[in-house]
């Protein structure tokens, strides 16, 4: 073509070097265009640019862009885009970066494709803040960010198997709110995992609303959606929010399967709601579901914790008929047996596991002869090591542990704890330490929950040197303390006197990064308190809240104790009522949620176990109790009563409730408020409460006190009638009798009633004569 004399057009020259470049011969590109005296503008540049990036010569690119610039040419939006996707294929993200804050400058924007492409990119890199700044360029590129790059940027942050930092996920939350304004949803997957991320994170009112927002903008979630977050709300113990949730998948049409029912029947079961649990069990059989092994394990596991165990047996049959148990099922049976107190059963469910076949009191759970699916593993032996020691079978357990390194089962960290707990628990630190070796042995350091048990038992045994050189040894093994380990040494502290040590503790947990929480906060209170240090227990009070922990029942009934020992009544009536408005627990089961954390040492000294068994009712009487006792002794029998009519309103007859009636009617007697004690008295009649013949005798002295002697007769005439006595009441009333024998002029020189007195201690002298001859030498009577 030289030869001939003719020249390249400007289309031929941009084309041959292009492909010069795209061969890495971008030189004898440039030597061309000088013999071809052409001047080069922004289009031949441009392609130049383009091969040079298809044979991945970057640095060479951007040089051609420099040299553009020195003559003049400027890069136009289609140069910077070629460049631009030319690194972005290649993952050049530092390059694009540059490029970007070039064009940008230069007033060119990519194209709202390429924007996409970058922020998938840049999210795929994990650089999901830049990502999030590509938003607002796009936005300065006078485009709106659509539903493509809000999907691929929320995606990025929350599909990734492990939750996103707090930080990402308020990202992923400002992205979300301006994808809202702008009308965009999420797609279905995107809707399932930004819940689950928000779940993860505790943030479960923010998920539920994710949920309605995309349903009012048209989005129907599927099974698989509602179960993700219906199972993240149950991991976290939030049964209440899930129930509801599922009720509106099936309001909204969506059927639930396998994996929804399993999930919520295993969550309630544990919660101890077994009932809601059976209702769903049968739903789901009548809907045509059928439940899997992992249902019908959960259920049992559930009944027999309940010591229900005739229908964990029936479950059981009804599981063979239609599945196979698996090694989880039969640890579960052990485990549920010896939660039921059934040690020996589980016993022997694992001798039959190992393949002794002469038991035939748990026949009925290997009927299936598949020997493989039955051999114990090392959740099996943590299942009975756990059950034996709480048993207080400690040999056995100890001789469990042996059996497993015979049968090549290594131990693991659950096996371990269980039994330097029960060591512990024991008294015998000796076998817990050896266990403690044989751990460290092979391999397993000691944790958090090891710790937690020696601490416990040292502190049982006053052993306040060692405390601390377990606790040294903690932090040299990088074993940090969790809040659990400091609020045990914190409740240990104040049992023996040393509060100052406490409280300085529990500051120093919140310089480490551990914040108290409000078993701590109880604790320390109930310390302060019983070391009549309450003003200090009502400023760590008012600290507790102001640090964001919510005080709980517990708390409350501590620090109302604490106030009433202390004469501070009003400021315990306030609480009383503070309580009443904002952490009453509605339900027993919500009681019983608020009770775990604390030992069983500490509800048992606030006197709960005991009223908590009573009834399945709240034990909020207790509460009012005390208050009623403090207020009677102050001498102010109207609030007292005003809080006994409370109480009384809202809660059934218990055993506190009838101290209460037998407390006022006694000292409404002695304040010649008669009428109001005989009221109280019928009332508490009704209710089943059967008085004390120490009640009688209060009353008939307040009636004869303002001369009511025809009812003190008729109210004899009662006593006459009761056929059973309590012994203490009797010897009281005797003690009484004598008494007042021994002051006649009180009761015979009253108003000149002589006869009506002697026919009252006659009416005495009857219920004498029908006790007995045991009264009668009581008496001293010849």
């Amino acid at each position: 073509m030289v030869e001939l004399g003719f020249k390249m057009d400007e289309f031929t020259l941009g084309c041959f070097g292009h492909a010069l470049c795209k061969a890495g011969r971008w030189r004898e590109g440039l030597a061309l265009i000088e013999k071809e005296e052409f001047v080069p503008n922004t289009v031949l540049y441009t392609k130049m640019i383009s091969g040079l990036c298809e044979a991945s010569l970057f640095e060479e690119a951007m040089d051609f862009l420099s040299r553009m610039r020195c003559n003049s040419c400027i890069p136009n939006v289609l140069t910077y885009r070629i460049l631009l996707c030319g690194c972005l294929r290649k993952k050049q993200l530092g390059r694009c970066k540059r490029i970007l804050s070039m064009m940008i400058t230069e007033g060119c924007y990519p194209s709202p494709s390429i924007f996409n492409s970058l922020v998938h990119a840049y999210c795929r890199s994990g650089d999901y803040s830049y990502a999030y700044k590509l938003l607002n360029k796009i936005v300065k590129s006078h485009c709106q960010p659509g539903y493509v790059v809000y999907n691929i940027l929320i995606g990025g942050i929350c599909g990734n198997e492990e939750l996103p930092t707090l930080d990402m996920l308020d990202m992923a939350e400002k992205a979300y709110g301006e994808m809202l304004n702008a009308g965009v949803v999420l797609n279905k997957v995107n809707v399932s995992n930004f819940a689950r991320c928000l779940c993860g994170h505790g943030k479960f009112d923010k998920a539920y609303k994710v949920i309605n927002e995309m349903m009012n903008k048209g989005f129907v979630p599927d099974t698989s959606t509602y179960s993700k977050v219906i199972g993240l709300l149950c991991n976290a113990s939030k049964v209440e929010q899930a129930f509801l949730l599922f009720e509106e998948m099936k309001q909204n049409g969506v059927v639930p399967d396998v994996y929804t029912y399993t999930i919520l029947i295993d969550s309630f079961s544990k919660a101890g709601l077994i009932e809601q649990a059976q209702s769903w069990f049968s739903e789901m059989v009548g809907n045509g579901c059928a439940p899997n092994v992992v249902t019908y394990t959960a259920l049992i596991h559930a009944y027999l914790k309940a010591r229900k165990v005739r229908d964990a047996n029936q479950l059981f049959e009804m599981l063979t008929q239609g599945c196979i148990p698996n090694a989880v099922t039969y640890s579960a049976l052990i485990d549920g047996h010896c939660k039921a107190g059934e040690t020996e059963r589980a016993c022997l469910i694992y001798a039959r596991m190992r393949g002794d076949v002469n038991i035939p009191d748990v026949d009925m759970y290997f009927k299936i002869a598949d020997q493989s699916l039955k051999e114990p593993n090392v959740h099996t032996y943590g299942a009975l090591v756990d059950g034996l020691c709480k048993a207080n079978k400690l040999i056995e357990a100890s001789e469990l542990l042996d059996a497993m390194f015979v049968e090549g089962c290594e131990p693991n960290h659950i096996v371990y704890d269980a039994l330097i707990d029960g060591f512990c628990k024991s008294g015998k630190l000796d076998e817990a330490q050896k266990v403690f070796a044989k751990m460290s042995e092979h391999g397993y350091s000691p944790n958090v929950y090891t710790y937690s048990s020696l601490i416990d038992r040292l502190f049982k045994d006053k052993r306040l040197d060692l405390v601390l050189k377990v606790l040294s040894k903690m932090l040299e093994d990088s074993c940090s303390p969790n809040v659990v380990i400091y609020t045990e040494m914190v409740d240990g502290l104040c049992k023996v006197g040393k509060t100052d040590e406490a409280y300085k503790l529990m500051l120093m947990m919140e310089e480490k990064g551990c914040n108290p929480n409000v078993v701590t906060y109880t604790a320390m209170i109930d310390g302060l308190g019983k070391a009549g240090r309450i003003d200090k227990g009502l400023e760590l009070f008012k600290t507790m809240r102001s640090n964001g922990c919510a005080p709980n029942f517990i708390t409350y009934k501590v620090l109302i104790n604490h106030c009433c020992a202390n004469g501070l009544l009003d400021e315990a009536h306030k609480l009383l009522d503070e309580m009443k408005q904002t952490y009453w627990p509605k339900h027993l089961a919500g009681y019983r949620k608020v009770i775990e954390g604390y030992n069983r040492e500490f509800i048992a000294s606030l006197g709960l176990l005991s009223e908590i068994s009573e009834c399945d009712s709240l034990p909020i009487a207790h509460i009012y109790r005390v208050l009623v006792d403090n207020f009677v002794k102050a001498g102010r029998l109207d609030v007292a009563l005003e809080l006994h009519e409370e109480i009384s309103s809202s809660t059934p007859f218990t055993s506190a409730n009838k101290d209460m009636y037998t407390l006022l009617i006694e000292n409404l007697s002695h304040a010649n408020k008669a009428d109001k004690a005989l009221q109280m008295f019928a009332e508490m009649m009704k209710l089943g409460g059967y008085p004390e013949l120490s009640t009688f005798s209060h009353l008939i002295k307040g009636l004869i006190k303002i001369n009511r002697w025809d009812e003190a007769l008729q109210l004899s005439d009662s006593i006459c009638q009761m056929s059973q006595f309590i012994e203490q009441d009797i010897q009281w009333l005797l003690q009484e009798e004598t008494y007042d024998r021994k002051n006649s002029a009180y009761f015979f020189d009253v108003s000149g009633q002589q006869r009506s007195c002697v026919l009252l201690f006659d009416r005495y002298l009857l219920v004498k004569e029908d006790l007995g001859r045991r009264i009668d030498a009581i008496l001293n009577v010849d």
